[in-house]
């Protein structure tokens, strides 16, 4: 082997080496990231049960389909953008499905300074809401899907039909209410899956519930149960 050869080579053998040391750690962020998201999913909707007159109504959840829960962080100064991360999961035969990552971003103009933590749930009302999060893309509020600010509070009877194909709902800073979310873009995060289920997996077999879910999503699905 030529010495000119041998320094071209051994750069390369050590990045390799860099490289497959950091794989590793990258995914287990990715599956530390989505589990932090599922145990999140599990205190939002404790929260927004603590006021039962302004909480999501029991009717509300009993007849849907799925629920997307996310945490969205909004700052900037003149040039603001938000972004966050969360989970959908759907009601199934067998129960409720395990949990499939989702995101959403984007960024506007404005005078306002400071950070804004939000949390937020999305009630899929329909079978073609839960189809929506299934294909592994995007989904548009309010294009893809109607959407409209769910109602609240435990005087919403069982026989009200559904005005959207998703509710939506906002817990910021304490204040909870039924919020529009029109024109809000939610992506699924496929690495963020693989990593957290081992494998390679589609949305659709997750919220279908041919995957089995993960230890660390059972809590969540016991929650679930309740409604």
């Amino acid at each position: 082997m030529s010495r000119k050869t041998h320094r071209v080579i051994k750069p390369l053998i050590f990045l390799a080496l860099i490289m497959l040391q950091i794989f590793p750690y990258c995914a287990a962020v990715q599956a530390s990231e989505m589990q932090g998201d599922v145990d999140q999913a599990v205190g939002i909707l404790e929260r927004f049960q603590e006021i039962p007159e302004k909480s999501i109504p029991p009717a509300v959840l009993k007849v849907a389909k799925g629920l997307a829960i996310l945490t969205v962080t909004k700052a900037g100064f003149i040039v603001s953008a938000r972004g966050g991360t969360g989970i959908v999961v759907a009601r199934t035969d067998g129960g409720w499905s395990g949990p499939s990552a989702i995101g959403t971003g984007g960024a506007g103009f404005g005078f306002q300074a400071g950070a804004q933590v939000s949390e937020f749930v999305i009630v899929l009302n329909t079978p073609k809401a839960v189809e929506a999060f299934s294909k592994g893309g995007n989904v548009a509020l309010g294009t893809d899907l109607s959407a409209a600010a769910g109602p609240v509070g435990r005087s919403v009877g069982a026989d009200v039909l559904p005005q959207a194909a998703v509710y939506t709902y906002s817990r910021s800073q304490g204040l909870f209410a039924g919020v529009s979310l029109e024109g809000t873009v939610i992506v699924t995060r496929n690495e963020a899956n693989a990593q957290y289920y081992g494998e390679q997996v589609h949305p659709a077999d997750i919220l279908s519930g041919s995957v089995t879910a993960p230890l660390g999503a059972q809590r969540l699905r016991e929650m679930l149960t309740n409604y």
